[in-house]
Order: structure tokens, then sequence, then C-alpha cells
């Protein structure tokens, strides 16, 4: 099925990255503890997250959503967008098209 997509997939990533780093136990996806990934210099765990966005966004494409620790990846087809959500919040919006 694949996502579609009128931003840059640069952005598109960048922010799906932030979105992901405010989840807690995000980096149980790498089979990390809390300590190990604070361990890690900033520049790894950029690319970390990184890894764990253009992973999510081409989940997103055949499944809609996803579960990454306790939040929910959604994409949302009809509205171009990737919605994170954690206890039934909206936690981050990740724009798919241009403003």
């Amino acid at each position: 099925m694949g996502i579609k997509f009128g931003r840059e997939y640069e952005d598109i990533i960048r922010d799906l990255m932030n979105g992901l780093g405010h989840v807690d136990g995000f980096y149980g996806f790498f089979e990390m503890s809390e300590a190990d990934w604070q361990e890690l210099p900033e520049e790894d765990r950029q690319e970390c997250l990184r890894t764990l966005a253009d992973d999510v966004f081409y989940g997103l494409g055949s499944e809609p959503l996803l579960q990454i620790a306790d939040a929910k990846v959604r994409y949302l087809k009809d509205r171009h967008l990737i919605q994170i959500d954690h206890d039934e919040q909206v936690v981050t919006i990740v724009r798919l098209t241009s403003a």
C-alpha cells in the first residue's frame, strides 16, 4: 500500500523522530534499558531515532496501526497524517502534506 505524502521525506522523518522521542520506553524497540539509552552519545541516539522513524514510516505503509512501547502510532490516510497517541491522548501529529 505505502504512505502517500506531499512534504519532504526528511521533514516528515524529523517530525516523527521528535514525536517518537517523547514516547516513554521507546528505546525498548532496540532492546535497551533507559540506562543504556542514556549512556549513548547524542549522535548515536539521533541515529537510533532516525532508524525507528524510518521503520515506523515504512511499517505504517502496510499496517496502519503500530504499537511502540505504550504508544499507538496510526496512519490516518484520509487525513494525510500520522498520529501518536498515549493513554488515549494525542501526543504528536505529523502532517504528510504541506499546510
